[in-house]
């Protein structure tokens, strides 16, 4: 099937889109021998693909989990102070992965890990706005609490985006954000009153958490994959 040199450049872990680009444009890439040019396609199971000369090897393999955290685990690959890390609970996946974004240790629910970093970088990007969406449990003034979390809100005297708020049952609430401040929906609960007992994230982009069970993970489909990639690239 035929892509744009671009994608198929990333694809093999040769370099970045963008990165493409300028090679493209510097005449550095050729397909069946002939000069390629930014926006030109080719397919990489048929055409002859060289870069600088040299033919392109296999597609990297990359690996796309979800987990379900848990609480009392920390989102990082190591730990100075000797606490469960997310890393525990993925080692059988035989590739070594990180974190996209982060659950602090007392939260819950879908966490992305993967070796594609990339990808990383489009779905931790403020600009690109994916959005998140936490389950919440609170104690307090719901009512009065929930003008103020759809209002204008600021953490460190840094303007917030809009969050959705909605009830989700009984002390329950609905947050959607695209921003990753650092225990960004307990802080915006805090300054509206309420006190968080219990978080977990369910939503993230396109993917829902379903019924994964705390603890266990599962590989992303190629369509689930998919749905990822369609992020734009981050423009410098």
């Amino acid at each position: 099937m035929e892509e744009r040199l671009q994608k198929i450049l990333s694809a093999h872990g040769v370099c970045s889109r963008r990165t493409a680009e300028g090679w493209l444009a510097a005449g550095r890439v050729t397909v069946n021998g002939k000069p390629a040019a930014v926006g030109d396609k080719a397919d990489p199971d048929k055409d002859d693909i060289r870069v600088d000369g040299r033919p392109l090897k296999g597609p990297e393999k990359r690996t796309y989990l979800m987990l379900n955290k848990p609480r009392g685990y920390v989102t990082t690959l190591s730990d100075e102070k000797g606490r469960k890390t997310v890393a525990d609970l993925v080692k059988g996946c035989g590739a070594r992965v990180w974190p996209v974004g982060r659950l602090d240790l007392d939260s819950e629910g879908l966490l992305i890990l993967t070796d594609d970093g990339e990808l990383t970088q489009r779905l931790i990007h403020p600009s690109h706005e994916v959005e998140k969406e936490y389950l919440v449990w609170v104690n307090g003034d719901i009512p009065a609490a929930l003008p103020v979390l759809r209002g204008p809100m600021e953490l460190d005297g840094v303007p917030l985006s809009p969050a959705q708020v909605e009830r989700a049952g009984e002390g329950i609430l609905s947050v959607t954000i695209h921003e990753g401040r650092n225990r960004q929906v307990r802080r915006m609960c805090a300054a509206a009153g309420l006190q968080v007992t219990r978080l977990r994230r369910v939503r993230e982009g396109a993917l829902t958490l379903g019924e994964l069970k705390p603890g266990r993970w599962r590989a992303l489909s190629r369509e689930e994959v998919a749905l990822l990639e369609q992020v734009p690239p981050k423009r410098s």
